[in-house]
């Protein structure tokens, strides 16, 4: 038993925990919890619903940031027992409680870290993801059903809530396109860095000859927006088509409700919603959808005046290509933003993402939206 491996990974574990709680603010954070708790209490309080609801989501917001610091440190002080114990008694089954927390609080410790990285204004919003296939037929959407599969495996790991909004089955495997809400805290703030380009590299199980072939798919994601944010959204502005959904055997969809496609005639921008609502609930997400593209339109476009103002020029992440992940004829997926890399590519498309994304956080703090 290497007690002293154990006893140095918690004092440097440790010093990170102490670096994030004074990064957090905990201490601020509980005062702050401290004093809207007693706003709860006050007399007439619940009169008022819009201020109630500030208030109740800001403590839903300190609660959360708190109970992560929390976690991490009962787990710093689990570990720490068992080590004092296993030294103490010499038992190995307690150097492996110390081991296996210790090992926990390492990785959630790489999570706190990042969850601080998280600051910009729609990163606590769920998010909106779409999938579309690249020229190519078959093998794009081939590929574009397997990255569903992967955010959806990603999702489930990290424990978001997955709904499908549209799915459109491809003519003879894969999906035409594919959109859907990723819910949960930071879900935007987490997959932000997936909109673009990715490149797949394999031989195809669709060509008699078995060539390699590279395939592309876009991916989209945007913040899921309050209601409380205006878009002036002109009735006349939008063309509205109803149609049968349609989707893989009942799977994703409930073919006897009707799909929903709005148009927005002014910026061309294309919606559409097939969920297992009625048409109203399908118009209503769609809406929604439409919104979240409009203002995010809007803000790209105003960032890019300010940019040409001050002379800089940004890449546009949408149509660059970020992530390639080849199959054959070596195995290798590589974000061509930050370089991180790995030869494991089935855990990636079984959902391992999470190395991906917090490389990508680091830098986009650390240097701004990356080239």
């Amino acid at each position: 038993m290497d007690f002293d491996s154990i006893r140095l990974l918690l004092e440097s574990l440790k010093e990170k925990l102490d670096t994030l709680k004074n990064a957090i603010k905990v201490d601020e954070k509980n005062n702050k919890l401290t004093e809207l708790e007693k706003e709860t209490l006050k007399e007439g309080f619940w009169n008022d619903n819009e201020a109630s609801s500030k208030i109740l989501a800001e403590m839903k917001n300190l609660k959360s940031d708190v109970s992560k610091y929390d976690k991490a440190n009962k787990e710093y002080e689990d570990a720490l027992t068992y080590l004092e114990l296993a030294i103490e008694e010499n038992d190995n089954e307690s150097f492996k409680e110390a081991k296996a927390y210790s090992q926990k609080l390492q990785e959630d410790l790489e999570k706190l870290e990042v969850n601080t990285l998280l600051s910009d204004e729609y990163d606590k919003n769920n998010a909106i993801v779409t999938i579309h296939p690249g020229a190519g037929g078959t093998e794009s959407q081939d590929w574009a059903l397997m990255l569903y599969r992967m955010y959806t495996r990603w999702s489930q790991r990290n424990e978001f809530l997955l709904e499908v909004l549209d799915y459109q089955d491809g003519e003879e495997a894969g999906v035409k396109s594919v959109s859907f809400l990723v819910k949960g805290e930071n879900a935007y703030g987490y997959l932000k860095g997936e909109s673009g380009v990715h490149r797949l590299v394999r031989i195809s199980p669709f060509d008699a000859n078995s060539r390699r072939h590279t395939s592309f798919a876009a991916v989209e994601v945007i913040p899921e927006i309050s209601d409380e944010i205006v878009v002036d959204i002109k009735p006349e502005d939008i063309e509205m088509d109803v149609y049968r959904a349609s989707g893989a055997g009942g799977q994703h969809v409930n073919k006897t409700s009707s799909a929903v496609r709005l148009r927005h005639l002014p910026t061309g921008i294309v919606v559409t919603c097939q969920t297992e609502r009625s048409q109203m609930q399908n118009r209503e997400y769609a809406m929604k959808m439409l919104k979240a593209k409009i203002y995010k339109l809007e803000r790209e476009n105003y960032e890019k005046k300010m940019n040409n103002i001050k002379g800089e020029v940004t890449d546009n992440a949408w149509g660059s290509q970020i992530r390639s992940y080849v199959f054959c004829p070596y195995t290798l997926v590589k974000d061509h933003r930050t370089n991180f890399e790995t030869g494991n590519v089935q855990a990636v498309m079984d959902g391992k993402l999470d190395d991906f994304i917090y490389e990508y956080l680091k830098n986009y703090v650390k240097n701004g939206i990356i080239k």
